[in-house]
């Protein structure tokens, strides 16, 4: 597979040291060969916005590095040694793909009801395996049907305050949502939610944050 210009495993890697983050031979083969295909497909998909790899990693990969980081934390109350974690609406592996190369704790699905982004995301798995991360192609309501998870990530799958409502009773005692965003999210008085950690971080001229959630009484 011919890669974009640049997009070698050992430039990539040493893209992410210089934005403060080390990487394995294998993650950095990982990351450049997800971004090789995320570029070619992006070609006539619409996938992201950005045009370049280097775009691509600076803006949209470095938050899994930060969400890793995050994960791993004193911040969040630790996750069971080997979580059931949901990414809802996963679109183009965003946060999904990159965080799963660097924290591979557990099962992991992304969901996803669109038919071309399902192709890519098993694509993506068919050619460059990550072990525990699964895709699947269906509406959200359809996955989780008798189903809780310890761990959900969500990044714009719908307003957080009704994904909140949508995913009640579906996480497990002690189990958390984690949202990314532009700004800091804070439970209102009379919600069945606390928050259990929040963490902020730049990139580029951007401050974005994790908000985590878990049910009250859990």
């Amino acid at each position: 597979m011919a890669k974009p210009s640049g997009c070698t495993p050992s430039f990539v890697g040493d893209c992410c040291r210089k934005a403060g983050f080390e990487t394995t031979p294998e993650q950095a083969e990982q990351l450049s060969a997800y971004l090789t295909l995320l570029m070619q497909w992006n070609k006539v998909m619409n996938l992201v916005g950005a045009r370049h790899w280097r775009d691509a990693l600076d803006d949209l990969v470095m938050d899994s590095f930060h969400l890793n980081a995050f994960l791993r934390s004193q911040v969040l109350p630790a996750l069971p040694a080997s979580p059931a974690c949901w990414d809802l609406g996963s679109g183009a592996g965003l946060p999904g793909i990159p965080l799963r190369i660097l924290w591979n704790e557990g099962d992991y699905w992304m969901v996803e009801s669109r038919d071309k982004r399902t192709i890519f995301l098993s694509t993506v798995l068919a050619r460059s395996p990550i072990a525990g991360t699964h895709v699947f192609h269906g509406r959200a309501e359809q996955f989780m049907e008798g189903k809780k998870a310890d761990l959900i990530v969500s990044r714009a799958f719908m307003p957080w305050k009704e994904l909140l409502a949508f995913i009640k009773g579906h996480l497990n005692p002690g189990g958390q949502i984690v949202f990314l965003t532009l700004e800091e999210l804070k439970p209102e008085e009379g919600m069945d939610w606390i928050c259990t950690g929040h963490a902020s971080y730049t990139i580029g001229k951007d401050t974005r944050h994790f908000c985590a959630f878990a049910e009250k009484g859990d």
